[in-house]
Protein backbone atom coordinates (compact mmCIF):
# COMPACT_ATOMS: atom_id res chain seq x y z
CA UNK A 1 0.00 0.00 0.00
CA UNK A 2 1.27 3.72 -0.15
CA UNK A 3 0.86 6.17 2.63
CA UNK A 4 0.12 9.62 2.00
CA UNK A 5 1.30 11.83 4.82
CA UNK A 6 -0.58 15.01 5.03
CA UNK A 7 -1.31 18.58 6.93
CA UNK A 8 2.98 18.90 7.76
CA UNK A 9 5.72 21.36 7.31
CA UNK A 10 8.15 20.27 5.67
CA UNK A 11 12.26 20.96 6.09
CA UNK A 12 14.06 19.04 3.33
CA UNK A 13 17.37 18.76 4.73
CA UNK A 14 19.04 20.57 2.16
CA UNK A 15 21.23 23.27 2.99
CA UNK A 16 18.97 26.26 1.94
CA UNK A 17 15.88 24.44 3.04
CA UNK A 18 12.86 27.05 4.62
CA UNK A 19 9.93 25.46 6.10
CA UNK A 20 7.49 24.48 3.49
CA UNK A 21 3.25 23.98 3.93
CA UNK A 22 0.85 22.53 1.62
CA UNK A 23 2.26 19.39 0.45
CA UNK A 24 1.71 15.82 0.47
CA UNK A 25 4.55 13.17 0.80
CA UNK A 26 3.70 9.39 -0.43
CA UNK A 27 5.41 6.98 0.39
CA UNK A 28 5.31 3.14 -1.51
CA UNK A 29 7.11 0.95 0.31
CA UNK A 30 10.29 1.84 1.73
CA UNK A 31 10.76 5.05 -0.91
CA UNK A 32 9.29 8.30 -1.21
CA UNK A 33 7.28 8.03 -4.23
CA UNK A 34 6.23 11.74 -4.72
CA UNK A 35 6.08 14.99 -3.10
CA UNK A 36 3.45 16.97 -4.05
CA UNK A 37 0.06 19.09 -3.69
CA UNK A 38 -2.48 17.09 -3.81
CA UNK A 39 -2.78 13.17 -4.57
CA UNK A 40 -5.81 11.28 -5.72
CA UNK A 41 -7.16 8.22 -2.90
CA UNK A 42 -7.98 4.79 -3.73
CA UNK A 43 -8.41 2.01 -1.86
CA UNK A 44 -4.95 1.05 -1.82
CA UNK A 45 -3.86 3.93 -0.07
CA UNK A 46 -3.28 5.11 3.70
CA UNK A 47 -3.68 8.60 4.79
CA UNK A 48 -1.86 9.99 8.01
CA UNK A 49 -2.55 13.61 9.01
CA UNK A 50 0.10 15.08 10.74
CA UNK A 51 -1.05 17.70 12.28
CA UNK A 52 0.72 20.32 11.36
CA UNK A 53 3.67 18.65 13.02
CA UNK A 54 7.42 19.40 11.52
CA UNK A 55 8.32 16.31 8.61
CA UNK A 56 12.28 16.21 8.34
CA UNK A 57 14.86 13.36 7.59
CA UNK A 58 16.11 11.07 9.93
CA UNK A 59 19.38 11.66 11.92
CA UNK A 60 22.60 10.44 10.67
CA UNK A 61 24.89 10.45 13.70
CA UNK A 62 28.48 9.63 12.26
CA UNK A 63 30.53 8.59 15.34
CA UNK A 64 28.75 5.41 17.84
CA UNK A 65 30.14 3.13 19.57
CA UNK A 66 27.54 0.42 19.69
CA UNK A 67 28.59 -1.99 22.71
CA UNK A 68 28.48 1.10 25.15
CA UNK A 69 25.33 3.33 26.58
CA UNK A 70 26.80 6.10 27.70
CA UNK A 71 26.56 5.45 31.34
CA UNK A 72 26.89 9.20 33.70
CA UNK A 73 30.50 7.04 34.80
CA UNK A 74 33.71 7.46 34.60
CA UNK A 75 34.47 4.08 35.52
CA UNK A 76 33.58 1.52 33.59
CA UNK A 77 35.26 -1.23 35.25
CA UNK A 78 37.89 -3.43 32.89
CA UNK A 79 36.88 -3.39 29.53
CA UNK A 80 39.49 -5.86 28.20
CA UNK A 81 37.90 -8.33 30.67
CA UNK A 82 34.58 -7.63 29.65
CA UNK A 83 35.39 -7.50 25.74
CA UNK A 84 36.99 -11.16 25.99
CA UNK A 85 34.23 -12.60 28.49
CA UNK A 86 32.05 -11.17 25.95
CA UNK A 87 33.59 -12.42 23.08
CA UNK A 88 34.53 -15.92 24.53
CA UNK A 89 31.48 -17.69 23.12
CA UNK A 90 28.67 -18.63 20.91
CA UNK A 91 26.35 -17.66 24.32
CA UNK A 92 28.12 -14.62 25.11
CA UNK A 93 28.45 -13.54 21.88
CA UNK A 94 24.99 -13.69 20.66
CA UNK A 95 24.21 -11.59 23.90
CA UNK A 96 26.91 -8.84 23.17
CA UNK A 97 24.59 -8.86 19.49
CA UNK A 98 21.80 -8.21 21.65
CA UNK A 99 22.82 -5.85 23.65
CA UNK A 100 24.45 -3.81 20.79
CA UNK A 101 20.58 -4.12 19.11
CA UNK A 102 19.04 -2.58 22.35
CA UNK A 103 21.46 0.38 21.80
CA UNK A 104 20.91 1.35 18.08
CA UNK A 105 16.77 0.82 18.66
CA UNK A 106 17.76 3.67 20.97
CA UNK A 107 19.23 5.57 18.28
CA UNK A 108 16.47 4.77 15.74
CA UNK A 109 13.61 5.35 18.21
CA UNK A 110 15.42 9.36 18.77
CA UNK A 111 15.07 10.14 15.49
CA UNK A 112 19.07 8.82 14.28
CA UNK A 113 17.98 6.82 10.81
CA UNK A 114 21.42 5.95 10.18
CA UNK A 115 24.69 5.53 12.35
CA UNK A 116 28.12 4.76 11.47
CA UNK A 117 30.21 2.57 14.06
CA UNK A 118 33.56 3.52 14.50
CA UNK A 119 34.97 0.67 16.88
CA UNK A 120 33.24 -1.53 18.27
CA UNK A 121 33.55 -5.26 19.74
CA UNK A 122 34.73 -8.26 17.34
CA UNK A 123 32.01 -8.21 14.30
CA UNK A 124 29.64 -7.46 16.28
CA UNK A 125 28.21 -4.07 14.01
CA UNK A 126 28.87 -6.11 10.81
CA UNK A 127 26.54 -8.87 12.71
CA UNK A 128 23.82 -6.69 13.75
CA UNK A 129 23.86 -4.29 10.11
CA UNK A 130 23.30 -7.84 8.03
CA UNK A 131 20.42 -8.88 10.27
CA UNK A 132 18.59 -5.14 10.31
CA UNK A 133 19.19 -5.24 6.06
CA UNK A 134 17.66 -8.89 5.65
CA UNK A 135 14.90 -7.69 7.82
CA UNK A 136 15.40 -10.52 10.64
CA UNK A 137 15.37 -7.28 13.57
CA UNK A 138 13.74 -3.62 13.12
CA UNK A 139 17.21 -1.09 13.95
CA UNK A 140 18.66 2.10 11.76
CA UNK A 141 21.12 2.14 8.63
CA UNK A 142 24.42 0.66 10.28
CA UNK A 143 27.93 1.34 8.58
CA UNK A 144 29.78 -1.04 10.38
CA UNK A 145 33.80 -1.01 10.95
CA UNK A 146 33.82 -3.55 13.86
CA UNK A 147 37.11 -3.37 15.55
CA UNK A 148 39.04 -0.58 15.06
CA UNK A 149 43.02 -0.64 14.24
CA UNK A 150 45.72 0.45 17.16
CA UNK A 151 49.44 0.20 18.22
CA UNK A 152 50.18 -1.53 21.32
CA UNK A 153 49.30 1.64 23.91
CA UNK A 154 46.89 3.07 21.97
CA UNK A 155 43.62 4.21 22.25
CA UNK A 156 40.98 1.48 23.59
CA UNK A 157 43.37 -1.23 22.55
CA UNK A 158 41.67 -4.34 23.99
CA UNK A 159 38.66 -3.12 23.76
CA UNK A 160 37.04 -1.62 20.73
CA UNK A 161 40.37 -1.46 19.31
CA UNK A 162 43.14 -4.42 17.90
CA UNK A 163 46.76 -4.33 18.12
CA UNK A 164 49.00 -3.77 14.95
CA UNK A 165 52.13 -2.40 15.71
CA UNK A 166 54.04 -3.17 12.31
CA UNK A 167 53.36 -2.59 8.70
CA UNK A 168 52.33 -5.94 8.20
CA UNK A 169 50.25 -6.37 10.61
CA UNK A 170 48.18 -3.03 9.63
CA UNK A 171 47.92 -4.94 6.15
CA UNK A 172 46.67 -7.69 7.94
CA UNK A 173 44.12 -6.06 10.20
CA UNK A 174 42.63 -4.30 7.40
CA UNK A 175 42.53 -7.18 5.08
CA UNK A 176 40.77 -9.13 8.34
CA UNK A 177 37.94 -6.61 8.43
CA UNK A 178 37.44 -6.86 4.70
CA UNK A 179 37.08 -10.24 4.87
CA UNK A 180 33.98 -9.25 7.45
CA UNK A 181 32.51 -7.12 4.97
CA UNK A 182 33.04 -4.08 6.60
CA UNK A 183 31.83 -0.54 5.57
CA UNK A 184 35.20 1.62 6.75
CA UNK A 185 37.87 1.09 8.57
CA UNK A 186 38.46 3.09 11.91
CA UNK A 187 42.14 3.60 13.39
CA UNK A 188 43.40 5.32 16.60
CA UNK A 189 46.22 7.99 15.94
CA UNK A 190 46.35 9.59 18.88
CA UNK A 191 45.42 8.97 22.83
CA UNK A 192 42.43 10.37 24.27
CA UNK A 193 41.40 12.29 27.63
CA UNK A 194 40.80 9.11 29.52
CA UNK A 195 43.99 7.65 28.81
CA UNK A 196 46.60 10.49 28.82
CA UNK A 197 49.46 10.64 31.76
CA UNK A 198 50.40 14.55 31.41
CA UNK A 199 48.54 17.52 31.74
CA UNK A 200 48.22 19.36 28.70
CA UNK A 201 48.85 16.35 26.46
CA UNK A 202 45.66 14.49 26.21
CA UNK A 203 46.16 13.65 22.67
CA UNK A 204 49.82 12.29 22.81
CA UNK A 205 50.77 10.69 18.97
CA UNK A 206 50.84 7.10 19.33
CA UNK A 207 50.23 5.44 15.82
CA UNK A 208 53.74 6.14 13.69
CA UNK A 209 52.82 7.82 10.67
CA UNK A 210 53.87 5.29 8.31
CA UNK A 211 51.36 2.62 10.04
CA UNK A 212 49.07 5.36 9.17
CA UNK A 213 49.88 5.30 5.46
CA UNK A 214 50.23 1.89 5.24
CA UNK A 215 46.54 1.22 7.11
CA UNK A 216 45.18 3.85 4.86
CA UNK A 217 46.93 3.03 1.36
CA UNK A 218 45.94 -1.09 2.14
CA UNK A 219 42.24 0.42 3.11
CA UNK A 220 41.80 2.19 -0.15
CA UNK A 221 43.12 -0.66 -2.02
CA UNK A 222 40.66 -2.64 -0.87
CA UNK A 223 37.67 -0.23 -1.51
CA UNK A 224 37.50 1.47 2.06
CA UNK A 225 37.54 4.74 3.77
CA UNK A 226 39.45 5.33 6.91
CA UNK A 227 38.39 7.21 10.04
CA UNK A 228 41.03 8.40 12.54
CA UNK A 229 40.64 9.36 16.29
CA UNK A 230 42.94 12.54 16.64
CA UNK A 231 42.71 14.90 19.38
CA UNK A 232 45.96 16.90 19.04
CA UNK A 233 47.20 19.13 16.26
CA UNK A 234 50.10 16.83 15.87
CA UNK A 235 47.80 13.65 15.30
CA UNK A 236 45.42 15.75 12.72
CA UNK A 237 48.95 16.36 10.65
CA UNK A 238 49.53 13.18 10.52
CA UNK A 239 45.85 11.97 9.53
CA UNK A 240 45.99 14.81 6.92
CA UNK A 241 49.44 14.25 5.85
CA UNK A 242 48.60 10.10 4.88
CA UNK A 243 45.44 10.20 3.20
CA UNK A 244 42.86 9.46 6.07
CA UNK A 245 39.06 10.34 4.86
CA UNK A 246 37.69 11.42 7.84
CA UNK A 247 38.89 12.96 11.25
CA UNK A 248 37.38 12.02 14.37
CA UNK A 249 36.76 14.46 17.13
CA UNK A 250 39.79 16.95 15.91
CA UNK A 251 41.84 19.61 17.40
CA UNK A 252 42.66 22.85 15.43
CA UNK A 253 44.62 23.33 12.38
CA UNK A 254 47.15 25.33 10.74
CA UNK A 255 47.60 25.84 7.09
CA UNK A 256 49.37 23.16 6.04
CA UNK A 257 47.14 20.22 7.44
CA UNK A 258 44.08 22.57 6.43
CA UNK A 259 45.59 22.03 2.63
CA UNK A 260 46.65 18.41 2.98
CA UNK A 261 42.99 17.69 3.84
CA UNK A 262 41.54 20.02 1.33
CA UNK A 263 44.03 18.08 -1.46
CA UNK A 264 42.89 14.66 -0.14
CA UNK A 265 38.59 15.25 -0.09
CA UNK A 266 38.94 14.89 3.75
CA UNK A 267 36.03 15.26 6.01
CA UNK A 268 36.08 16.86 9.89
CA UNK A 269 33.72 15.27 12.31
CA UNK A 270 32.60 17.44 15.46
CA UNK A 271 31.90 15.39 18.59
CA UNK A 272 31.47 17.66 21.28
CA UNK A 273 29.20 15.72 23.58
CA UNK A 274 32.16 13.12 24.83
CA UNK A 275 34.48 16.56 25.76
CA UNK A 276 31.76 18.49 27.03
CA UNK A 277 30.66 16.66 30.43
CA UNK A 278 33.99 15.83 31.35
CA UNK A 279 35.20 19.48 30.95
CA UNK A 280 32.28 21.89 31.86
CA UNK A 281 30.52 19.58 35.19
CA UNK A 282 32.09 19.48 38.80
CA UNK A 283 34.79 17.35 39.68
CA UNK A 284 32.30 15.82 41.98
CA UNK A 285 29.50 15.27 39.25
CA UNK A 286 32.60 13.29 36.93
CA UNK A 287 34.90 11.66 39.81
CA UNK A 288 37.35 12.81 37.75
CA UNK A 289 40.94 14.40 38.25
CA UNK A 290 41.89 17.41 38.29
CA UNK A 291 44.09 16.87 35.30
CA UNK A 292 41.51 14.72 33.47
CA UNK A 293 39.17 17.61 33.69
CA UNK A 294 42.33 20.07 32.21
CA UNK A 295 43.02 17.45 29.62
CA UNK A 296 38.97 17.37 28.78
CA UNK A 297 39.20 21.34 28.50
CA UNK A 298 41.97 21.46 25.92
CA UNK A 299 39.90 18.61 24.05
CA UNK A 300 36.80 20.70 24.16
CA UNK A 301 38.32 24.00 23.01
CA UNK A 302 40.41 22.13 20.28
CA UNK A 303 36.93 20.47 18.66
CA UNK A 304 35.79 23.71 18.14
CA UNK A 305 38.26 25.46 17.08
CA UNK A 306 39.14 22.91 14.69
CA UNK A 307 35.66 22.84 13.41
CA UNK A 308 35.48 26.50 12.53
CA UNK A 309 39.08 25.73 11.04
CA UNK A 310 37.68 23.01 8.78
CA UNK A 311 34.36 25.11 8.21
CA UNK A 312 36.66 28.49 7.19
CA UNK A 313 38.85 26.12 4.61
CA UNK A 314 35.70 24.76 3.04
CA UNK A 315 36.37 21.22 4.36
CA UNK A 316 33.44 19.30 4.82
CA UNK A 317 32.55 19.24 8.40
CA UNK A 318 29.84 16.12 9.75
CA UNK A 319 28.40 15.34 13.01
CA UNK A 320 28.62 12.93 15.76
CA UNK A 321 28.54 11.87 19.44
CA UNK A 322 30.92 9.27 20.20
CA UNK A 323 28.00 7.73 22.11
CA UNK A 324 29.57 5.02 25.04
CA UNK A 325 31.65 7.77 26.34
CA UNK A 326 30.43 8.88 29.48
CA UNK A 327 27.66 10.98 29.96
CA UNK A 328 27.06 9.97 26.17
CA UNK A 329 24.02 8.62 25.12
CA UNK A 330 22.50 7.12 22.26
CA UNK A 331 19.40 8.74 22.43
CA UNK A 332 20.92 12.73 22.78
CA UNK A 333 21.81 13.63 18.79
CA UNK A 334 19.94 16.54 19.09
CA UNK A 335 22.15 18.00 21.10
CA UNK A 336 25.38 17.62 18.95
CA UNK A 337 22.95 20.23 16.52
CA UNK A 338 22.41 22.61 19.80
CA UNK A 339 26.35 22.43 20.37
CA UNK A 340 27.31 23.07 16.91
CA UNK A 341 24.79 26.00 16.76
CA UNK A 342 26.02 27.41 19.92
CA UNK A 343 29.54 26.77 20.44
CA UNK A 344 30.92 26.83 16.61
CA UNK A 345 28.52 29.32 15.45
CA UNK A 346 26.02 27.17 12.99
CA UNK A 347 22.31 28.16 11.81
CA UNK A 348 19.63 25.87 12.64
CA UNK A 349 19.56 25.30 9.04
CA UNK A 350 23.09 24.65 8.79
CA UNK A 351 22.99 22.42 12.10
CA UNK A 352 19.97 20.69 10.43
CA UNK A 353 21.61 20.25 7.11
CA UNK A 354 24.84 18.94 8.53
CA UNK A 355 23.22 16.34 10.39
CA UNK A 356 21.30 14.96 7.66
CA UNK A 357 22.10 15.25 4.08
CA UNK A 358 25.98 16.50 5.14
CA UNK A 359 26.46 13.56 6.94
CA UNK A 360 25.06 11.18 4.01
CA UNK A 361 27.31 13.06 1.58
CA UNK A 362 30.33 12.27 4.09
CA UNK A 363 29.31 8.90 4.35
CA UNK A 364 28.87 8.16 0.87
CA UNK A 365 24.92 7.94 1.10
CA UNK A 366 23.28 10.83 -0.34
CA UNK A 367 22.05 9.22 -3.41
CA UNK A 368 19.92 6.86 -0.49
CA UNK A 369 19.44 9.03 2.30
CA UNK A 370 19.67 12.37 4.07
CA UNK A 371 17.06 14.26 2.51
CA UNK A 372 13.56 14.32 1.33
CA UNK A 373 12.93 13.93 -2.35
CA UNK A 374 11.61 11.43 -4.39
CA UNK A 375 13.51 7.85 -5.07
CA UNK A 376 15.15 8.09 -1.59
CA UNK A 377 14.51 5.66 1.39
CA UNK A 378 11.81 7.11 3.59
CA UNK A 379 13.93 7.77 6.22
CA UNK A 380 12.12 10.65 8.70
CA UNK A 381 11.53 12.26 11.49
CA UNK A 382 8.22 14.44 12.36
CA UNK A 383 8.46 16.79 15.72
CA UNK A 384 5.85 18.30 17.26
CA UNK A 385 7.87 21.92 16.81
CA UNK A 386 10.30 23.43 14.37
CA UNK A 387 13.35 22.32 15.09
CA UNK A 388 15.22 25.20 13.09
CA UNK A 389 13.63 27.20 16.60
CA UNK A 390 14.35 24.23 19.34
CA UNK A 391 16.34 21.45 18.52
CA UNK A 392 14.81 20.45 21.60
CA UNK A 393 11.88 19.35 19.90
CA UNK A 394 13.41 16.41 18.94
CA UNK A 395 14.03 15.03 22.45
CA UNK A 396 10.52 13.31 22.17
CA UNK A 397 9.25 12.50 18.48
CA UNK A 398 6.10 12.23 17.63
CA UNK A 399 6.94 9.63 14.65
CA UNK A 400 10.31 7.71 13.18
CA UNK A 401 9.95 6.42 10.11
CA UNK A 402 12.93 3.78 8.83
CA UNK A 403 12.46 2.80 5.07
CA UNK A 404 8.86 3.36 5.21
CA UNK A 405 7.95 1.99 8.66
CA UNK A 406 6.44 4.08 11.24
CA UNK A 407 7.50 4.30 15.38
CA UNK A 408 5.17 6.66 16.64
CA UNK A 409 5.71 8.46 19.63
CA UNK A 410 8.63 6.27 20.39
CA UNK A 411 9.39 5.51 24.28
CA UNK A 412 12.59 5.03 25.83
CA UNK A 413 13.82 4.82 28.89
CA UNK A 414 16.53 7.21 30.41
CA UNK A 415 19.19 7.68 32.88
CA UNK A 416 17.36 10.91 34.84
CA UNK A 417 20.85 11.62 36.51
CA UNK A 418 23.00 11.92 32.86
CA UNK A 419 19.74 13.97 31.36
CA UNK A 420 19.71 16.23 34.28
CA UNK A 421 22.95 17.27 34.09
CA UNK A 422 23.46 17.17 30.58
CA UNK A 423 20.07 19.62 30.88
CA UNK A 424 21.63 22.11 33.35
CA UNK A 425 24.55 22.48 31.24
CA UNK A 426 23.44 23.30 27.96
CA UNK A 427 24.77 26.29 25.92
Amino acid sequence: MKTVYRNFILLDGKEDMTPVKNKVLVVEDDKILAITDRWDIDENTRILDLGGRYLMPGLINLHVHLPAGGKPSTTGGNTKALVKLVTSSAVTRKIGVEMCKGYAMQELLSGVTTLRTVGGVADFDSILRDMINSGKTDGPRILASNNAIGPHDGHMVGSVAVEANTEDECREEVRKLSEQKVDLIKIMITGGVLDATVKGEPGVLKMAPELVRVCCDEAHKLGFKVAAHVESAEGLRVAAENGVDTVEHGAPMDEHTAQCLKTHGSAYICTVSPALPLAKFSREQTQISEMVQYNSNVVFEGIIEGTKNALEHGIPVGLGTDTGCPFVTHYNMWRELVYFQKFVGASPEFALYTATLGNAKIAGIDSITGSIEVGKSADILITDENPLENFETMKNPYCVIMKGKRFMEPKIKKNKLGEDLLDKAMP
